[in-house]
């Protein structure tokens, strides 16, 4: 009988909590502005050889190889643990097109939009959460359009429950034909919007 109460017991005070989540725990709609970094170099040093062999021999790309932008951002939370974020970003680049597309070699603007849910391992409350993000976006360049898949990690840093520091690096897969595989890192700030 005992053994039957410790059960029921246990199996009780792990249920109060998980149902009497807290409705703040959801991030609230948010807009963020961010500094991105475009690497190029990298990826295309990577399916070229291996990852193993671009760390070996340092063939990553340096600060200065990558092509700096902006990137707006809107974010909302769909539960305690996934937010959907929408971004749109902006960079001067010279675009490697992988499919035999010649360029004239002269930067020109890059806009990409994305579509992400970012899996966070803990609720917005705590002051430091990594999270995971897996998304669909577009491109345009000159006259050009295409598609890619944003696959990442990142950091999250809360700052006393009003603003969001976020760090993240995502791998772009191509999906089209146009496209190319890049790293796209981005250092930002993401504000609540009212309450």
């Amino acid at each position: 009988m005992k053994k039957a109460l410790v059960i029921v017991l246990a199996l009780v005070l792990t249920y109060v909590p998980t149902f009497s989540q807290d409705a703040d725990l959801v991030k609230q709609p948010s807009i963020g502005l961010h500094f991105i970094l475009n690497d190029f170099k990298t990826a295309t040093a990577i399916r070229s050889s291996s990852l193993n062999t671009v760390i070996r021999e340092k063939r990553n790309a340096k600060l200065k190889d990558m092509n700096p932008g902006l990137a707006l951002t809107y974010m909302k939370g769909i539960s305690s643990h996934v937010d959907f974020t929408t971004t749109l970003s902006g960079s001067f680049v010279d675009y490697p097109f992988e499919n035999g597309i010649v360029d004239n070699g002269e930067d020109a603007f890059l806009l990409e939009g994305d579509v992400a849910l970012n899996a966070k391992l803990l609720p917005d409350q705590y002051w430091v959460n990594p999270f995971l993000t897996v998304g669909l976006g577009a491109f345009k360049y000159k006259g050009y359009y295409g598609a890619m898949m944003p696959v990442g990690a990142g950091l999250q840093v809360n700052i006393f429950n009003e603003a969001f520091l976020l760090l993240n690096a995502q791998y772009r897969v191509r999906v089209t034909e146009n496209s190319s595989y890049h790293f796209y890192y981005g250092l930002g700030f993401v504000g609540t919007l009212g309450k």
